[in-house]
């Protein structure tokens, strides 16, 4: 949730947020209003709570038809604080409601816009020109073995896979390659839950706009994550934390892809079931931006392992999930589309989550803040997309890149069977 005291100092900032986002400005009026009925209602309940324990002392102290009559006018305070103490409860109800529908805040220098407004930052490397026609992942997945997709259709239905042979053992290695430069970063490996409850999905912001994206099992009212944010969100929720905190979060990942029929639907660029290790860091409000600035750093690092040319580019507003402030993307060249595609995705999401979630730090005088929370890919099953792609060979082959062959046991070429 964004912070109601700096939306009382400058509630401006926030319409303006909305109308970059293209969503009703209006809300902000509406939840500052809530917030000034609530604030009257608890000081109108707390003034009637307290005439009532003075009045409490005057009917212990009087006797007679004295103490008929106060008793009689103690019943009316009774009434009058039942009654305020509900009118809280409304009102409150009502400002966590409108509260939680505001998304975050955008930071100032994000573009304005929807999904197609993004600028791009810069460009590394240079897209690969081929003397051959190129085949896209998918053949050349086929041909190694490595990826088959008409047995996880005939398993699972449309957009499941199997990864096979050296296709399991390439992913296996690249997100292996992920999690070594994660803990020698100082990350903290973590394997997650990948179930989690309502409260928690609903604290990481994922059940506004996008709910349909979530898959929900409603017998045990649970909900399937698209990301291992959402349980290393949830891990320190009603906590107070002793210092900065780094996870590196190896999961699957399941995401319903609702509203994208017809997209991608070749191969393995947009699937229900993927795995990925994700970062995530808990740090100082103030510390935010310049901890953004390192998640992408080390995304980047992972890119150049990998070997393929890449584009960072700045996220629209309007295309920002709702607890995201800013969202950096690095986007592959992919051959066959002729198209940068997306590989990682890094959010600040300053307090947002951590205010849901109830997750703070102490400061310098040991009082307590909300902390700031921000996540970043490291490495997705999408990555092997670029990475055979980029690296194929007229016969089919693949060459494997310099820093992962010592994940895969020192193999040099991936050939066809």
């Amino acid at each position: 949730m964004i912070d109601l005291k700096a939306l009382r100092e400058n509630p401006e900032a926030v319409r303006a947020s909305q109308r970059a986002r293209g969503e009703d400005d209006a809300v902000v009026d509406a939840l500052l209003s809530a917030d000034e009925r609530r604030r009257a209602a608890v000081a109108r309940a707390d003034a009637l709570r307290g005439e009532q324990k003075s009045f409490g002392k005057q009917v212990g102290r009087a006797k007679g038809e004295e103490r008929e009559a106060l008793l009689a006018r103690g019943k009316e305070l009774a009434a009058g604080v039942k009654a305020a103490e509900a009118e809280q409860s409304a009102a409150e109800a009502e400002l966590t409601e409108l509260h939680r529908a505001i998304p975050n805040v955008v930071h100032p220098d994000a573009p304005e816009g929807g999904e197609d407004d993004y600028v791009v930052l810069k460009h590394v490397g240079t897209p690969r020109e081929f003397d051959f026609e190129p085949k896209d992942h998918l053949d050349l997945g086929t041909r190694l073995r490595a990826i088959d997709m008409e047995r996880g259709a005939k398993v699972s239905g449309s957009r499941f896979y199997f990864l096979t042979g050296i296709g399991a053992q390439l992913e296996l290695a690249l997100l292996n390659m992920a999690v070594a430069q994660a803990t020698a970063a100082g990350f903290s490996l973590m394997i997650t839950p990948t179930l989690v409850r309502p409260e928690v999905m609903a604290g990481t912001g994922f059940l506004g706009a996008h709910a349909s994206e979530i898959y929900r099992l409603e017998q045990d009212d649970l909900y399937l994550v698209g990301t291992s944010e959402v349980p290393l969100a949830g891990y320190h929720a009603d906590e107070i934390l002793d210092g900065e905190k780094r996870y590196a979060g190896w999961s699957s990942c399941y995401r319903r892809e609702a509203g994208s029929y017809g997209k991608d639907t070749r191969g393995i660029i947009r699937v229900h079931q993927f795995n990925k290790v994700e970062m995530f860091s808990y740090v100082k409000p103030e510390d935010a931006e310049a901890e953004h600035a390192r998640l992408l750093a080390w995304e980047e690092e992972m890119l150049a392992k990998v070997e393929v040319p890449y584009r960072v580019i700045d996220t629209a507003a309007g295309d920002l999930g709702s607890s995201a402030a800013r969202k950096f993307d690095c986007e592959a060249w992919v051959p066959s589309q002729r198209a940068y595609r997306e590989l990682t995705s890094t959010s600040n999401c300053t307090t947002f989550q951590a205010r849901r979630l109830n997750i703070r730090y102490r400061d310098e005088n040991g009082k307590p803040q909300t902390a700031a929370t921000l996540n970043g890919t490291l490495a997705t099953t999408r990555w092997l997309v670029a990475i055979l792609e980029n690296h194929q060979q007229a016969d089919g082959s693949v060459v494997v890149p310099q820093a992962l062959r010592p994940f895969l046991g020192g193999l040099d070429v991936l050939k066809p069977v």
